[in-house]
């Protein structure tokens, strides 16, 4: 097992920045923090199963607070913005989030409380990945109907991409909101403070590129070759969607090169049926078993599935029962969409695509034909009323420009989201 704390880069203007003298005590100690604190532990080829393991990390600027258990709340907070990344033997992309416990966050923090001497001190990183190990190891092994809940679908390897694995906002909070304070102040003048943010800029590029080559390195290169081919960029979810039947990758990047638009949903869609379908623990779905028939009788409602429970495996699902992913309309057409797809026909995909989301064969064939770039890759649940808008425009009613597309897709998050 190979182990490395990834740090930012040292700069000059850090030399002020640690002075104390200069800037303030607190925002000497933040930066202090963001300059020593390790952003990323990486373990390569951790056991004979997995390739890799990546726990991205949030600064952890109170250290001393969440180290005492009368305040777990921000350690659970801090946790929240923490990734973990993971890829196995066969290539695929793992999220393991939904696995970090409370125990395994407070290691992380006392590994994190570790002066830089005993950072790397092999009994220190043998109980954090023992704690690692167990969680996200012996878990998928006793939860075997479940490990498809733990593929990644979401996240992007482009740092700056909507949905990225990198969110900067989430990072380093307290170190910037003290750079402000202090320039309001008029502790540091607007040159230093521009100084400032542009060596922050340049470190988080650089550690950035530096991650996503290291996830990139370890999937498997044919697949990533031909995902970023179909101009869905490096989206960890259709990675995964392609690389778990390598036998129909080349049909299923097909259509993504002809609906790019449509990458979060036919990942989030269709990647949980294609990991169910091939779980020999659990039976299939009869409702996946017939195909599409001009007189199938399906209808647009979104009436319930007999379980809901059936996806989360011990409890309700609600971001699924709230996007009404497990209706059985949406279930039935997201079935028929996997093996029209799968079979290599255009017609059925569109017609398939049509009846998922309730609009016209015409609206999907001209998204095919002419793939707008404003539209870009709206998240899954607000594909469907972005389709039921254009669907509503008719052919010559289309947005023209970036501008209406933006006016169009604002238009399409409802007011109780915004």
């Amino acid at each position: 097992m190979d182990f490395e704390a990834f740090r930012v880069d040292h700069f000059p203007v850090d030399q002020d920045l640690l002075d104390a003298g200069s800037v303030g005590p607190e925002l000497a100690h933040l930066a202090g923090v963001y300059r020593h604190s390790p952003r990323a532990l990486v373990w390569r080829n951790p056991s004979s199963d997995w390739r890799l393991f990546v726990l991205l990390l949030p600064l952890a600027s109170r250290l001393s607070l969440m180290a005492n258990p009368i305040f777990a709340q921000l350690t659970r907070a801090w946790g929240l913005n923490v990734r973990f990344v993971g890829v196995d033997r066969t290539g695929l992309c793992y999220d393991f989030r939904a696995l970090l416990t409370d125990r395994t966050l407070k290691l992380l923090l006392e590994f994190l409380e570790c002066d830089l001497d005993r950072s790397h001190d092999p009994a220190v990183l043998d109980t954090l990945f023992a704690a690692l190990a167990g969680e996200m190891l012996t878990i998928l092994q006793q939860r075997r109907s479940g490990w498809d809940r733990h593929l990644a679908v979401e996240h992007r390897l482009e740092p700056d991409a909507e949905g990225s694995l990198f969110a900067r906002a989430s990072r380093y909070p307290d170190f910037l909101a003290k750079l402000r304070e202090a320039l309001r102040t008029e502790i540091i003048d607007v040159a230093f403070y521009g100084r400032a943010l542009r060596s922050i800029d340049l470190r988080e590029t650089t550690f950035e590129q530096r991650v996503a080559s290291l996830i990139e390195g370890a999937l498997d290169e044919v697949t990533m070759a031909k995902l970023v081919r179909t101009g869905a960029g490096k989206h960890l979810g259709c990675y995964n969607w392609l690389r778990i039947d390598p036998r129909h990758a080349a049909s299923r990047a097909h259509v993504l090169g002809r609906l790019p638009g449509l990458a979060s949903f036919l990942a989030q869609t269709l990647l949980p049926l294609e990991a169910r379908r091939l779980d020999a623990d659990e039976p299939p779905d009869p409702r996946e078993d017939d195909w599409m028939t001009p007189d199938s009788g399906a209808t647009t409602s979104d009436a319930p599935a007999p379980d809901p429970r059936r996806r989360s495996g011990d409890g309700f699902d609600l971001r699924t029962i709230a996007a009404r992913t497990d209706s059985s309309h949406t279930v039935r057409w997201a079935g028929a969409l996997r093996r029209a797809i799968d079979a290599g026909q255009d017609r059925l995909v569109i017609e398939a695509l049509a009846q998922r989301f309730a609009v016209s064969d015409n609206t999907l064939r001209r998204l095919w034909r002419e793939t707008p770039r404003a539209l870009g890759q709206p998240p899954a649940w607000q594909l469907s009323p972005v389709l039921r808008q254009l669907d509503a425009l008719g052919d010559r009613g289309w947005p023209t420009d970036d501008a209406q597309w933006r006016a169009l897709l604002a238009r399409a998050v409802p007011v109780e989201a915004r």
